[in-house]
């Protein structure tokens, strides 16, 4: 079971917006009422096995997926809907983190959109010097041996956001935004997620390593990053937009990973640009 949320008024659109990894349908509310303001509709995905969607692990709060493709299958099923709903075109898509990934894949898939914005697209996995190696080969033997659905090193069944203090966090500079973030996970403990699988780790990098192959989609894409990015790997972001004809890179001063999430001007930055 998937789910959904729509908002279908929008004289200029609709946006299809892809949520990151651990993410929820709930903590884009803002988001989707800043497009409203705009004049475009929104539709706002929970992936499979997070937020209120099905959740295949024994442990619901571990990241998990069994392929990567499979996520291909939940925008299908979205698609679907979203035609059953006749919902107004243009379609434009957002994407942050995660979703960034699997949004790029859906456009080499030739997703039909008018145009693309990206939110620190995860196009790569940041990690310390020479531990990529280390943690595909650790995912590949737990894999073997029926152990991928083990924490990947470093993480645990915590949800960052409800556990986490505002002081030193990786995601937003605005104090406000983390505590309506922590309000929504401890009023709904369901939407929480923590960590991400082993198998999941491996089956991220496996297509992050074979979207970097690819040449960038004739569609026009605005990506955001922040300068203070400490969540995905910088510099698969600059090569892929550095090629595409129609890209452009926007790096936001003294701001962290969640862009849509971060200080008031900034998220009008974003949201006027977008």
């Amino acid at each position: 079971r998937l789910r959904m949320a729509v908002w279908p008024k929008g004289e200029k659109g609709t946006i299809l917006l892809f949520p990151g990894r651990s993410e929820y349908i709930e903590k884009y509310g803002r988001s989707v009422g800043e497009f409203a303001s705009r004049g475009y509709g929104s539709v706002v995905i929970d992936w499979r096995g997070q937020g209120l969607s099905t959740r295949s692990s024994p442990d619901r709060m571990v990241g998990h997926v069994d392929e990567f493709s499979s996520y291909q299958k939940d925008l299908k099923a979205v698609l679907t809907k979203v035609h059953e709903l006749c919902l107004p075109g243009p379609f434009y898509l957002v994407a942050h983190s995660m979703g960034g990934c699997i949004g790029l894949r859906a456009l080499t898939l030739g997703l039909d959109v008018k145009a693309a914005v990206f939110s620190a697209p995860m196009w790569g996995i940041r990690m310390a010097p020479g531990l990529a190696p280390v943690a595909r080969a650790l995912s590949r033997t737990a894999r073997a041996f029926g152990q991928g659905q083990r924490y990947a090193p470093g993480t645990t069944g915590d949800s960052y956001v409800a556990t986490f203090p505002f002081m030193g966090n990786v995601l937003t500079r605005d104090a406000e935004t983390y505590a309506w973030l922590k309000h929504q996970l401890a009023e709904q403990p369901d939407l929480a997620l923590g960590g991400p699988s082993l198998h999941w780790l491996e089956e991220a990098m496996h297509e992050c390593t074979g979207l970097a192959r690819l040449p960038s989609p004739d569609v026009p894409c605005l990506c955001f990053l922040g300068a203070e990015e400490k969540v995905v790997d910088p510099a698969p972001i600059h090569a892929r937009i550095a090629h595409w004809p129609k890209g452009k890179l926007e790096i936001v001063p003294n701001a962290e990973h969640e862009i849509m999430m971060e200080v008031p001007a900034t998220r009008t930055r974003f949201y006027d640009m977008s």
